[in-house]
């Protein structure tokens, strides 16, 4: 029997879907095999000690950050990438396939092992994390692409057993610096790739930028050299405290791409060694300097966020997550403020649960707190942008309304005790209101608390006591 019209539409956009999906993972799958193949044909140009070994490794961040972001399932296209760049460089079809998979499990392990131990693609938001994340995809995962790709050169004839030692170190020092230098940008820019900055923000952004360039240039220019390499410190410190971590992963970044460009065009003439040497020792640098700023950088941001939770608790209330009284009274002295300056009123509106007491004597007084975080649901979903719902005292609640009148906070108040009364929840509740004008009702706080709550007081004793 054939299936129903419906259910074949239904399968019928399931299997649209998933092919869609499929393809549009295949894509993705050929863009990371491309860009990674280009980055390991350009990471061996600078193979000095051996064609398939260069102090400078971009490929490994590139593969940590893919496996963070998006899982195993992305490996078949880091192992296409080392095995293209590979099988055209140097080496047999042999060497290829082991170069490949010692690059590929490189990747997984250290992405796998971030995710797992060090908050993913979170892992630059916490100072402790930055120090697993360099640890664990830094050191530790770095040492598989070299152990395995060195042993396959020497079983393949392509390096001596007695050049085990300075190839293997050249390989990890490379991949070490590309895990610690490229990833960090890659991830952080993969989870919020939009920035929002006010105008100053941007304006210090550019000489930011204006500033690394030029002492970049002058530190690793003709003039220059890694061991002065410390006088960029000023400039790193500055973007890890005024930016945040994604800031000063890029920072880095951009650094250590203009440091490598110098220091290879200053090395022109200079013996092999020497240029591996000297290149060793500026990876070597770069790197231990993105862990320290990273490290600095995610400590400034937590405390900041510290520091905003603090303010948020101090003005916020705890149980139903408006403002609390010091808010409050904030908050109407600045519309006060306004008023001197633009002559628009505002209405404070008072709202009160009725018949509180009942509920907590019947229902318990988990069901009675429930009930006030009911009505601030309904306060706080019936407040424009600019308006600031707020809990004055246990069942009392205030709602500060700018530029409004008398007539239009009674309409308000009528829509936020319609939404309480078609509230399915159990007890059912209702609530009273009272307003008062600024300065039509009073020119003080006091004044205006004093006229609401009158207001208020007069809707309950109409409904009967409490």
């Amino acid at each position: 029997m054939d299936a129903p019209s419906g259910e074949r539409t239904v399968a019928d956009a399931l299997a649209v879907r998933a092919a869609r999906r499929s393809a549009r993972h295949l894509g993705w799958l050929l863009v990371l095999t491309v860009v990674y193949t280009t980055a390991g044909k350009l990471g061996l140009r600078l193979g000095i000690v051996n064609p398939s070994a260069s102090p400078v490794w971009a490929p490994t961040g590139i593969a940590i950050a893919a496996i963070v972001l998006g899982g195993a399932r992305w490996w078949p296209a880091i192992f296409a990438g080392a095995f293209l760049y590979n099988v055209t460089t140097a080496g047999t079809l042999a060497t290829s396939l082991g170069i490949a998979t010692g690059n590929t499990l490189e990747g997984l392990v250290g992405g796998l092992l971030v995710r797992r131990w060090a908050s993913g693609a979170h892992a630059f938001d916490h100072g402790g994390d930055v120090v697993r994340f360099a640890a664990l995809a830094g050191l530790v995962a770095t040492a598989i692409s070299p152990t395995i790709g060195v042993t396959s050169l020497a079983l393949g004839g392509y390096a001596r057993w007695s050049e085990f030692g300075p190839v293997w170190l050249t390989w990890w020092l490379g991949d070490a610096s590309g895990a610690l230098l490229v990833a960090p940008p890659l991830l952080l820019w993969g989870v919020r790739p939009r920035v929002h900055w006010a105008r100053i923000s941007g304006v210090e952004a550019t000489a930011l930028c204006a500033a690394l360039l030029l002492i970049g240039l002058l530190t690793f220019g003709p003039l220059g050299g890694p061991s002065l390499g410390f006088l960029c410190l000023p400039v790193l410190i500055w973007a890890a405290l005024r930016f945040g971590p994604r800031l000063a992963a890029t920072a880095v970044a951009v650094l250590s791409g203009v440091a490598v460009t110098e220091t290879i065009s200053g090395l022109q003439g200079a013996s092999g060694a020497e240029q591996n040497a000297q290149l060793l020792l500026l990876q070597t640098f770069l790197a231990v300097t993105a862990v320290t700023v990273l490290v600095l950088a995610a400590v400034v941001a937590e405390r900041r966020r510290g520091e905003a939770r603090l303010r948020e608790l101090a003005t916020t209330d705890p149980l139903t997550g408006l403002a609390n009284y010091r808010r409050l009274v904030a908050v109407v002295e600045d519309e006060m403020k306004r008023f001197d300056r633009t002559a628009r009123p505002f209405v404070l509106l008072f709202f009160d649960l009725d018949y509180l007491k009942g509920i907590n004597d019947r229902h318990g007084h988990v069901v009675g707190s429930r009930a006030l975080c009911r009505v601030a649901e309904a306060i706080r979903l019936s407040c424009r942008v600019i308006d600031t719902p707020a809990r004055y005292g246990g069942d009392e609640f205030v709602m500060v309304l700018p530029e409004t009148d008398e007539a239009e906070a009674e309409g308000v108040a009528v829509r936020a005790r319609l939404r309480l009364a078609e509230d399915p929840e159990v007890p059912a509740i209702t609530m009273s209101a009272g307003a008062a004008v600024y300065p039509r009702d009073g020119d003080t706080i006091d004044r205006l608390f004093k006229v609401a709550d009158r207001a208020l007081y007069a809707m309950k004793r109409a409904r009967g006591p409490d």
